[in-house]
């Protein structure tokens, strides 16, 4: 078995008291596909991540590695589990970036955002600071409705001692993880019931550059119980995959997150 520590800066927060559900998962799981190789020119594995405590921010979490399961900890209870997976996460089709940079200007987050300053889609947050992954309604699925944003990567989010094997500057995998969360919940409804995420398992196929206008696109994909399934993907501006992941998200008392 093996131990370090993982942290989540209040910078990467969700609700306002805990940690973005998609970077957090996405830092743990860098820690399970070793992001940090001298120059990596394969695609990430899948890696599945559950979510089963509000991260909590600014804490080093105790992080041990036994077997499959690598689990970020705090006082002795798991906060995140993250393993190797088989199951490939679907791929939403992509639509045009002019598509989704319209799309924007129907957030519904702009009027009702349970998280308004959440890293990834919190209106809230500065250019540069958060996200600011605004996704709309853009058109017809397999009768779904797909909702999409465009995105560019602020340098802010880059890794210092991160080498691509093309030498060229790329957001960090937690912030890559991080923006192909709350576009599920969207696609969901978080205007219709407040969730969080409590799994998410994606495939990372490249780092999105730094400065490249990205696609994100968004899918439901149904529900069961208090549980919502949905789906992304992240496409670069040649309209190439970047990475796909797909979530489950549980319907909760907003009275609980703060």
């Amino acid at each position: 078995m093996s131990a370090t520590t993982l942290t989540v800066p209040h910078r990467f927060c969700g609700p306002p008291s805990s940690g973005n559900g998609g970077w957090t998962a996405g830092a743990l799981a860098e820690l399970v596909a070793g992001e940090d190789e001298e120059a990596r020119t394969e695609k990430w594995p899948v890696i599945s991540v559950d979510l089963r405590l509000p991260p909590p921010l600014d804490t080093p979490l105790t992080v041990t590695t036994d077997g499959a399961e690598t689990v970020a900890s705090y006082d002795g209870r798991a906060v995140v589990r993250a393993r190797l997976s088989d199951a490939a996460p679907m791929v939403v089709e992509p639509v045009a970036a002019d598509v989704a940079r319209a799309a924007r200007a129907h957030y519904p987050g702009r009027t009702a955002h349970p998280f308004p300053t959440c890293f990834a889609c919190g209106v809230d947050r500065a250019e540069g600071d958060g996200l600011r992954i605004f996704p709309g309604p853009v058109a017809d699925q397999d009768g779904a409705t797909r909702i999409a944003s465009t995105w560019t990567p602020h340098a802010s989010t880059g890794k210092d001692d991160h080498v691509w094997v093309d030498a060229l500057p790329r957001a960090s995998l937690a912030t890559t993880w991080a923006a192909l969360d709350c576009i599920g919940g969207w696609a969901g409804d978080l205007t219709e019931r407040m969730m969080v995420l409590v799994n998410m398992a994606a495939r990372v196929d490249a780092l999105p550059l730094i400065g490249e206008e990205h696609v994100v696109v968004g899918l439901a994909r149904g529900r069961e119980g208090r549980k919502t399934f949905t789906a992304s993907s992240l496409y670069d501006a040649d309209g190439r995959i970047v990475a796909s992941a797909e979530h489950v998200w549980v319907e909760i008392d907003p009275a609980t997150f703060g």
